[in-house]
């Protein structure tokens, strides 16, 4: 007989599906200690390890998007929405879960439907300003939808709405010492920090924009650069013959510390995805948001412009980038009044307790059922 709660989560794809997704269990297992949670996730993609990493257990479904364009994978689609929803159904019914949460992305589809089918009370989390096909698909038949942007309504039911944020890493959310962080990059305490980061693969763009200014720039800046250039680009960057013995040019394949990159920087240069803007909103620093071209719906650009309509951060265009992004970090670190509108207003945005609250709704979701 069953006793402990069980929740199942599900999607995935990337990290902006997956850490949010963590952040909910774990606030979950803090809310109820002992929960049983499930993930299911579609396999092949990251969260069939980043999730066993944290500490859960996950189910892969036989799942993918389907390509914009006309291509033989899209021939397999159907069978692959036919054999993931006959799996999910499966799924719930040998583990019986109280609620099942979506948080976007493939294997998120098949699941929550089959909850639907199932009567079993179903939340999903949309991160974006503008929301993926799946949640928009889903939206009518789910009982709750957590969001992290006003004015959402005009994509979901308003009375399922709830503002709840973005769920966000721990380690974000406490602070770190600054000293211990400029001594962990090794950056000199007496000049600021721009940190140059364009996600976990990098960011072609933004890399070309830091060399283009390397170039033009014989001489050190006023500032230092933490730099991230994603694995993908470090090998031929750090070979670049103009960044040679610069010690003003700190590069790194990756950071593994985020906490302690964030503490250091004065001023962050960043994509706008939305678990990304999320992070800098409770961090609370100035910020230059380049959104990626290369995205559905080009929702990176609306994330961005949800913070500039707010005084909370300035926005550059990617195809504009490489010209004009070191122009306007110069004038940025040269006008701390201007730091400070910036930090102040994107502070206002944040939403450190988001995890917290979705675990409470989903809590509530089961006694409401009861």
């Amino acid at each position: 007989m069953k006793t402990m709660t069980r929740i199942i989560i599900s999607g995935g794809g990337t990290g902006g599906h997956i850490f949010p997704a963590i952040a909910i269990a774990n606030a979950l297992a803090a809310l109820e200690p002992g929960i049983e949670i499930l993930f299911i996730g579609a396999k092949g993609r990251m969260e069939m390890e980043k999730v066993p990493a944290a500490g859960y257990e996950i189910r892969g479904l036989w799942i993918s998007g389907l390509q914009r364009r006309i291509t033989l994978k899209n021939l397999s689609f159907p069978f692959k929405v036919v054999s993931s929803l006959i799996k999910a159904d499966r799924i719930l019914a040998s583990f019986g879960p109280d609620v099942v949460i979506g948080v976007g992305g493939y294997a998120s589809g098949p699941t929550l439907r089959a909850a639907v089918r199932r009567k079993i009370p179903t939340l999903i989390q949309e991160q974006n300003s503008y929301p993926g096909i799946t949640n928009k698909l889903l939206a009518g038949k789910v009982d709750r939808i957590c969001v992290a942007y006003e004015g959402m309504s005009r994509f979901f039911p308003s009375e399922k709405i709830i503002f709840t944020g973005n769920p966000v890493r721990q380690d974000i959310i406490a602070p770190a010492n600054k000293e211990e962080a400029l001594e962990h990059f090794h950056l000199d305490k007496n000049k600021k920090v721009v940190l140059i980061i364009g996600g976990s693969l990098g960011a072609g763009t933004i890399n070309k924009s830091v060399l283009h200014h390397l170039y033009q720039q014989n001489r050190e800046d006023d500032f230092q650069l933490l730099w991230q250039t994603g694995n993908y680009h470090y090998n031929v960057i750090s070979t670049n013959e103009n960044i040679q013995n610069r010690e003003d040019v700190h590069i790194v394949p990756f950071i593994d510390r985020m906490d302690l990159a964030y503490t250091a920087a004065d001023i962050i240069v960043s994509r706008a995805g939305a678990i990304a803007i999320s992070e800098l909103c409770i961090i609370g620093k100035p910020v230059i948001l380049i959104p990626s071209p290369n995205v559905a719906e080009d929702h990176q650009t609306k994330n961005a412009e949800a913070l500039v309509r707010k005084s909370a951060a300035l926005m550059l265009k990617d195809q504009d980038a490489v010209e004009k992004l070191f122009d306007i970090v110069k004038q940025l670190a040269a006008d701390n009044e201007l730091q400070n509108v910036f930090s102040k207003e994107i502070r206002a945005m944040a939403k450190p307790e988001a995890a917290s609250v979705i675990a409470q709704e989903t809590m509530k979701l089961i006694r409401i059922k009861a």
